[in-house]
């Protein structure tokens, strides 16, 4: 038994989702534990997409429990989309819980993040403008809406009445945009409620008999550590705690119930929206590895920002997660080139740094030192064990093992889940390192 986080490991859109859906073959039980509909998992099933926002990647396997947990904001329109969606491709939902007290994203709530946005001007940070910030703000406020509330009727209208007047004075007076009519949203979210009523659950309560019962627990974040509210590149992340730490205070859950942290790491680095990006690359090799990741966010349809591995901010992730592994993903992306660039430290006002510097302005002045590293020039499509890929690849990533000194547990080498190396399974298998620098299986800290 083994309960297990999966983390990013850099700023979001590492591959989690696909990571997860793997891991979610040994697991009971998959809990999503912070974010909302500002996030995307892509899982690609026998040449089959699916786009999930806000139902754990788990929803795939049948007999998966699937928990969507307090610390995540919940936009009921596009749950019961991504409800119907699954349906309608023969995928069952019923597996499918939500916590009572996730907080509910509201009209009002996408309004103000798209003025506020649009205010911003040149400060923007470049949020996904679903409502996503103001939620969790209300939640910090002590005036949201949770989903035990709308499975109350006279109370929602109640609390409603009051929550959207006071929110009309902010839409019209700061905003210069119309009033909300109250009826028409409370009517709205009443049908949302009958329709979500039959998942919401004391989620925490679940939880904890899992674990009782030995249950495989996986808990699935959104976006990256560095998008984390408190240990991210502030202010441009995003609302709530991605990192391992989270995953506690996002399921309710007490920190002794996890067995270990799966950090999520691309071959390289990507980033969408504003923010500071040392090793970003803005030529033709930044839209060469665009094009062949497919860099466009699976919620926005916004293109990536593309850049090298920053072993920097991946060593950061290993200490603020406690990481014990990685999964690194889209290894195949970097199979045409002749050289590749690994980021380990960087130059701040001609002084070397190896360590994430937690100052906004000092980190936009990094620049990245280098270590560069030959190619292999060849497809690793096919590659399914260690010793299938070229010894220039495996050269790689035992020196990335080597700089986030953690060891690899899973090499992911295109979308499909066929299409991976599993040194060892982190859920049934021993807590031990996977590939270090040295190419060996050894235990695990060592």
């Amino acid at each position: 038994m083994a309960n297990v986080v999966v983390i990013g490991a850099q700023w979001g859109d590492e591959g989690k989702g696909k990571i997860t859906d793997l891991l979610s073959k040994s697991a009971d039980v998959v809990v999503r534990y912070q974010g909302g509909v500002n996030a995307g998992h892509t899982v690609v099933v026998h040449n089959q997409t699916f786009k999930l926002h806000l139902i754990p990647s788990g929803i795939l396997y049948p007999d998966t429990e699937c928990m969507i947990g307090s610390g995540t904001v919940i936009d009921p329109k596009a749950l019961i989309e991504e409800l119907d969606q699954l349906e309608a491709l023969n995928i069952s939902t019923q597996n499918l819980l939500i916590a009572e007290t996730a907080h509910v994203t509201m009209p009002y709530h996408r309004l103000i993040d798209q003025a506020s946005e649009e205010r911003r001007g040149s400060h923007k940070i470049g949020t996904t403008k679903r409502g996503i910030g103001p939620t969790y703000a209300d939640k910090s406020e002590r005036i949201g809406i949770r989903m035990i509330d709308l499975m109350d009727p006279s109370g929602l209208r109640s609390q409603l009445r009051w929550t959207i007047e006071y929110k009309n004075v902010i839409l019209e007076k700061l905003y210069d945009l119309p009033p909300l009519n109250p009826d028409e949203i409370i009517e709205e979210y009443l049908n949302y409620a009958e329709r979500l009523r039959p998942h919401v659950v004391d989620s925490s309560l679940r939880i904890y008999e899992a674990v009782r019962q030995k249950r495989n627990i996986l808990f699935e974040g959104a976006q990256g550590t560095l998008l984390d509210l408190d240990h991210g590149t502030y202010p441009y992340v995003t609302s709530s705690n991605p990192i391992a730490g989270g995953a506690c205070v996002g399921s309710g859950v007490g920190p002794t119930m996890i067995d270990r942290v799966i950090g999520v790491a691309k071959a390289y680095t990507t980033r969408v929206g504003e923010g500071p990006f040392p090793t970003e690359l803005n030529g033709r090799m930044g839209e060469l590895l665009c094009d062949r990741g497919a860099e466009f966010g699976t919620t926005t349809g916004r293109k990536r920002r593309c850049g090298w591995f920053d072993a920097v901010i991946g060593r950061y992730a290993v200490r603020t997660n406690g990481l014990d592994c990685l999964a690194i993903t889209k290894l195949d992306v970097l199979d045409e080139l002749d050289e590749i660039n690994v980021c380990v430290a960087y130059d701040i006002d001609g002084q070397r740094c190896q360590d994430f510097p937690s100052n906004a302005r000092r980190f936009a002045r990094c620049q990245p030192v280098y270590k560069t590293l030959p190619g292999w020039k060849q497809s690793t499509d096919h590659c399914r064990s260690l010793d299938d890929l070229p010894h220039q690849a495996l050269d790689y990533l035992k020196f990335l093992a080597e700089l986030m000194e953690v060891p690899i547990a899973i090499v992911s080498l295109g979308a499909s889940r066929d299409q991976t190396i599993i040194v060892e399974d982190p859920i049934h298998g021993p807590k031990r390192a996977l590939l270090d620098s040295n190419g060996v299986v050894r235990a695990a800290g060592v």
